[in-house]
Formats: structure tokens, C-alpha cells, sequence
């Protein structure tokens, strides 16, 4: 299922024994477009503490109450690695979260299985970067030969925040389109499916949905998110209304805009 970013920010984040806080943010990989972490707004509970937990934890969301539950106690999350998240998260902070909760890390192996108590989370899945993967066995991953593979990448690497990207100008090949508004996140495999733009300085405040790969380049510095396709391109794109459910009669309009409808259709 198709959800907004924006949607679930403010989320609870219920543990097995009271609430931790709520989402303020998604760390996303700018190279695959997954979300890897969560950012966890602890509030007064620990004196505005910020923590990370990966979506692979999330059970399912509670529309009503507005939350997602995680098998995790309070404790285990007060006892977890500090994380200053207006600093970079490097690999090495990384590795730090997933020691502390014995997980093994979703690179090297590229697996990303969370485990507690001799219990897989969310169903058995993990990410390979987009996709899931079949189940492994925790004792099957090295722990030690990834934790130094991932020192030594320390300085390679693609964290983002959702939010931090939100208000980024689109340039098209030809020239500026408009501005990121939202994420559009598949939250089977918590990957980032449509950028949702804004366009209303072009075109009478027509958004439009981005597909991750017609995006060339992420230029952090000037704020621009660079596209491989030009502007008339996504001027004549299928008009994308926030309110609406993205069905599939929809999208197999949008790749067919695009060239690139999926297989099977």
C-alpha cells in the first residue's frame, strides 16, 4: 500500500509496554530509495531524545489511533545508542543501533532482519535496497565481518531525510518545474515509490509524481533535485490528487506516460 510520508509523521510509536514517541522523520538510502531508519521523537519521556529504529520493526499501522506497534520495551529503547540526528548518521552510528539490538545490518549480506528473542519481525522480510528477500537465518550473517566492512565505508554514504529533501527545486533538462512536496512510501518494503511535486508557479498548481529513477542526481549543496527527463515531459504527466488512491489503472497511465510500463501489464 501507497502511503504519503507526511501521512504518518506524527505517528505514535508504541512499544510492549507504553508509547516511545512518535515518527519525525525517514532516513532514506538516495541510491536505492529505501527507507532505512526511522526517526523516533522521544518528547519528554527522555528529555527530547531522538532515536532510530528501522521500518522492518513497524507492526501494522492503527489508522484510528494513529500508531505503530514494535515489539520492543521502553527500556530497550532508553538503554539504545544516543543519536544526534543533526549531525550525518555515518555507517558507524549505524552499526552502533544494530549491535545494541543484536540485528543483523542490511548491508553486506544485504538482508535486514531485525531479531529479538529468537523471533523474526514484520513478517519474515528484509530489504536488498527496493525489494524483499527470502528469509535467512540471523546465525547464518557475520556480524563482525560486516560491522568492519561498514568502518571502513564510513565516508560512502547515501542517508537523506525525507524532510530535509521536502522544498527541493525540480529541474527538469530544460529548466526548474517546481518543488518536492511529499514522498509517496510502499510500506510492504518501505521503499521510496514517487516523489510528489508541486508545480503551481507553471502550471495553475497541477502536481504531478516523480518516479525515483527519471531523478539523474540529488544536488545536496543547491538544494535541486536534477531529472534525466525535460519539462514537458512532466507537464504532460497524469495529474496527481493528494486525496485520490493510487490505483493501478493509474499507474500503468503514469509509466505508459513514461515508457516504462511494468511487466505483466
Amino acid at each position: 500500500m501507497l502511503t504519503n510520508a507526511s501521512a504518518v509523521h506524527g505517528y505514535a510509536i508504541a512499544a510492549s509496554d507504553g508509547r516511545i514517541g512518535s515518527i519525525s522523520d525517514f532516513l532514506f538510502d538516495d541510491a536505492s530509495w529505501s527507507v532505512r531508519w526511522l526517526v523516533v521523537e522521544t518528547g519528554n519521556w527522555l528529555s527530547g531524545r531522538k532515536v532510530l529504529l528501522p521500518p522492518s520493526v513497524l507492526g501494522h499501522p492503527d489508522p484510528v489511533r494513529q500508531e505503530f506497534s514494535v515489539r520492543l520495551s521502553m527500556a530497550q529503547v532508553k538503554d539504545s545508542p544516543d543519536i544526534d540526528t543533526a549531525l550525518p548518521v555515518s555507517r558507524q552510528i549505524e552499526t552502533h543501533v544494530y549491535d545494541y539490538y543484536g540485528w543483523s545490518p542490511y548491508w553486506g549480506s544485504g538482508l535486514y532482519y531485525p531479531y529479538w528473542d529468537g523471533g523474526f519481525y514484520a513478517g519474515d522480510i528484509g530489504y536488498d535496497g527496493g525489494g524483499i528477500t527470502a528469509s535467512q537465518s540471523p546465525e547464518s550473517s557475520q556480524p563482525g565481518a560486516d560491522n568492519a566492512s561498514a568502518q571502513r565505508s564510513d565516508d560512502d554514504l547515501h542517508l537523506r531525510s525525507t524532510e530535509a529533501v521536502k522544498g527541493y527545486h525540480i529541474h527538469a533538462r530544460d529548466g526548474e518545474i517546481g518543488h518536492v512536496e511529499d514522498f509517496l512510501l510502499d510500506d510492504v518494503d518501505w521503499s521510496i515509490r514517487y516523489l510528489v511535486v508541486d508545480t503551481k508557479n507553471w502550471w495553475s498548481g497541477k502536481k504531478v509524481l516523480i518516479a525515483p529513477r527519471s531523478v539523474q542526481q540529488i544536488d545536496w549543496t543547491d538544494r535541486l533535485v536534477n531529472l534525466d527527463v525535460d519539462r514537458q515531459m512532466v507537464k504532460d504527466s497524469p495529474a496527481y490528487d493528494p486525496s485520490m488512491t493510487l490505483d493501478r489503472a493509474y499507474e500503468k497511465q503514469f509509466h505508459g506516460h513514461y515508457g516504462d510500463i511494468p511487466k505483466g501489464d
